[in-house]
């Protein structure tokens, strides 16, 4: 699959995608990730033909079907809901899109057979759709695209209104699945979760244009722009107004009335001519520590408890520091060494090692300390 600047404008003159491009490999599992409103849908009926593009282009298997009408596009389409026919059976149900084809009914039965297998629904081919439960409809409505032995197969958000247990369940269901059956996938998400786990690329868009194409852990360790750090990551990623200051040639952070050294050679890197307070600092609540409240060191800030989530394993702290809530994961030891109490005094020590730095005005990624060589872009 190769789209190519792919645009959409509806009528009332909202511009749901704006020049997408991106490829997606034979057997390659791609997400489409952002936020609600991004366009990810859009694209999805636009690549099966259920939309027409108002520009660009859309290739499968090399053949350029921009134009094509959606039966001769040979893709497969699972959405969110199951869309099963109430009154077939799950046999039938999986036959309808291979009996529209008008293939023989000895290979229907052998395709039928293997998908059942794999996805364990033997025992349920003779039963009605309303006799099964939510993640065994679900199940059928992958099983009724996989058996088409389509180019690429779209998936719409197809689990996400499963309770959270069948979800994790069905991940790895997937993940499964595209290995089973060597499928070439793109996959609609607005859970980061989801993407992460079974992804091989993450292609992460938003207001209708792609912000960045990764592979999921790359774009963890070396987000291009403060959206796709803040993002991608649970809890998510701080971000804090600061200042710079520099003296006897360091650079110094300001945050809040605390001053903190910034990592080694960042001062050089930016270089003159930027503004104070033209920047926001990024750490993740899993690089910061939780620290008592007399601790004094350049690395140590001083705040005020707001709020405290106890996750079993991880203590979540939120903490007010000048005007800015910043969350800390900490280990439930390290928690017990610290106030609970809202309002209590307490501390962060902050690892420079994790520190990333965005330009305010442009949300784009200036430096970052760690990966930096493994992730210049």
């Amino acid at each position: 699959l190769i789209l190519s600047d792919l645009a959409k404008t509806y009528k009332d003159g909202t511009e749901a995608v704006r020049g997408i491009s991106f490829e997606v490999a034979d057997k390659e599992a791609v997400f489409l990730l952002g936020p609600s409103g991004a366009g990810k849908t859009t694209t999805l009926r636009l690549i099966a033909g259920l939309e027409d593009a108002d520009g660009g282009s859309v290739h499968i298997s090399g053949r350029d079907l921009t134009r094509a009408a959606p039966r001769d596009r040979n893709v497969a389409m699972v959405y969110d809901k199951h869309s099963l026919f109430p009154h077939l059976t799950v046999y039938e149900n999986l036959a309808y899109p291979l009996r529209i084809r008008r293939l023989a009914r000895a290979e229907e039965k052998q395709r039928i057979d293997a998908v059942a297998s794999v996805l364990q629904i033997e025992e349920q081919l003779a039963k009605m759709p309303a006799q099964l439960s939510g993640g065994q409809q679900q199940r059928v409505a992958i099983g009724r695209a996989l058996v088409r032995d389509a180019d690429i197969f779209l998936l719409d958000e197809p689990i996400s209104h499963l309770d959270a247990k069948l979800r994790a369940r069905m991940r790895v269901e997937f993940k499964r699945l595209q290995h089973d059956f060597d499928a070439t996938m793109l996959y609609v998400s607005h859970d980061q979760l989801e993407a992460m786990t079974m992804a091989d690329r993450i292609v992460l868009i938003d207001k209708g244009k792609v912000v960045q194409i990764d592979r999921p852990q790359d774009i963890f360790d070396r987000p291009r722009s403060m959206f796709a750090a803040t993002f991608i990551g649970e809890p998510a990623m701080n971000t804090i107004p600061v200042k710079l200051t520099g003296t006897n040639g360091t650079l110094w952070l300001e945050i809040g009335t605390s001053l903190v050294p910034a990592p080694e050679g960042w001062g050089a890197r930016l270089g003159g001519g930027h503004e104070l307070e033209s920047f926001v600092l990024g750490v993740r609540p899993q690089h910061l520590q939780v620290a008592d409240p007399t601790m004094r060191a350049d690395d140590v800030v001083h705040g005020e408890v707001y709020a405290v989530e106890t996750l079993g394993s991880r203590v979540v702290f939120d903490i007010e520091l000048g005007g800015q809530i910043v969350r800390v994961m900490s280990s439930v030891d390290e928690a017990r060494k610290v106030p609970h109490a809202i309002g209590a005094a307490i501390s962060i020590r902050l690892d420079s090692d994790f520190f990333y730095l965005f330009d305010k005005a442009s949300g784009e990624t200036r430096l970052q300390a760690k990966f930096t060589e493994a992730g210049a872009h």
